[in-house]
């Protein structure tokens, strides 16, 4: 097997929603320019779906969102700036963790909640460059790096796992902030969210949770319950196994972290292609050069998926806001996980869904101005209330 071909096969547990109860959908490989290219490729034909025709219904808390909207007047953060204004936390003693704050004389006035934005595999906090400042203007704005990402520590051996990211959530609410916060996370970061939303000790720490295409467990291993799934299992292990041979996985990683591919696979994951600049590709290459990111990547591509939002989301109390890029590959909102968290508002009334079309699986990034212009309400009804 070439190096190219184990450098798209590594990248499918990270694809853990590339499935759905009509069919198979995974990022497909090919040798051009000398460099990997990712497309998508049907294998199961009847892909069919309803799902997006749906309207605003009479309660507004499932709707549809054009890409028609606002500017709210936030500057774009540079990472030089984001780098040189985060401070650092350690956790248990033992773990340096990378986070950010920002604020303003409006915000530390405002009444409402501060917030924690949780970033996705391979990201970091730069990763909410579009949206900090827009946010910040009325309200306490933290970001954070995930334990094995970012400019956070990457221990040797240790062993990642959603419920410790949830944890460290959940550390980071009760020793830094001090508030009850609303956690704001996209795709595993939103998962981590949803796990520590839903633990016995967030009740004074979480006030609300906004998920940004909620991923369905740290890798694929979450949704072996649908067939199709089934059918790939033997390729998951053997990704598994080959991942765990250090010269193989070394050789991977290298691969999959260069510049041209990474481009390629953001390309493939924004709606809006504009958004897929230089900036964003070093967001994600240049914490993956740091001593540690090999083990992290190893750890979470063969590790297990961790608790399923599908048993959380029932446990959470608090208001909740799912925006849901159309576009998304890796988590489709036709997807089982997608179809559940649609389905959501119409079974708990707490929830409140928002599709966005024309997007993919980073919303904040992809098209910000969307995001903000369905979060920013939703915010400042939570704050009233």
């Amino acid at each position: 097997m070439s190096i190219q071909a184990l450098a798209t096969a590594a990248e499918l547990p990270l694809h853990y929603s590339l499935a759905n109860k009509n069919g198979l959908r995974f990022l497909w490989q090919r040798r051009k320019h000398g460099h990997i290219c990712y497309y998508r490729k049907p294998i199961f034909c009847n892909l069919k779906s309803n799902i997006t025709a749906t309207a605003t219904n009479s309660s507004g808390s499932t709707d549809t969102t054009s890409s028609t909207s606002s500017s709210r007047g936030g500057k774009v953060l540079e990472i030089k700036e984001i780098k040189e204004r985060c401070k650092r936390w350690l956790w248990k003693d033992q773990y340096s963790i990378n986070y950010f704050v920002s604020c303003n004389s409006d915000s530390q006035s405002s009444p409402g909640p501060p917030l924690l934005l949780v970033h996705g595999f391979g990201a970091s906090i730069p990763h909410w460059r579009r949206n900090i400042d827009t946010l910040a203007q009325n309200y306490t704005v933290y970001a954070i790096d995930l334990l094995g990402f970012g400019a956070s520590d990457k221990p040797e051996g240790f062993t990642y796992t959603m419920e410790a990211w949830a944890q460290l959530i959940l550390d980071f609410l009760d020793e830094v902030i001090q508030n009850p916060t609303v956690l704001v996370g996209n795709s595993v970061g939103s998962l981590a969210c949803v796990i520590a939303a839903a633990s016995e000790s967030s009740q004074t720490l979480v006030r609300g949770l906004v998920l940004l295409n909620c991923s369905g467990g740290m890798n694929n291993k979450a949704i072996v319950d649908d067939w199709r799934i089934k059918l790939l299992l033997p390729l998951l292990w053997l990704i598994d196994f080959l991942l765990k041979q250090r010269a193989i996985a070394s050789s991977i990683f290298e691969r999959v972290k260069e510049r041209d591919n990474l481009r390629n696979i953001l390309l493939s994951v924004y709606g809006n292609k504009e958004s897929v600049d230089e900036e964003l590709v070093e967001i994600i290459r240049r914490p993956a050069c740091d001593e540690g990111a090999l083990d992290a990547f190893v750890s979470i591509v063969t590790g297990p998926p961790g608790p399923n939002p599908v048993t959380l989301m029932p446990r959470i109390s608090i208001p909740v806001l799912v925006l849901w890029g159309d576009q998304d590959p890796f988590t489709p909102i036709d997807g089982p996980v997608g179809k559940y968290f649609f389905s959501l508002p119409s079974q708990l009334s707490n929830v409140r869904l928002r599709l966005l079309e024309g997007v993919g699986h980073c919303p904040h990034d992809d098209k910000p101005d969307l995001v903000h212009d369905n979060l920013l309400p939703w915010l400042a009804h939570l704050s009233a209330s």
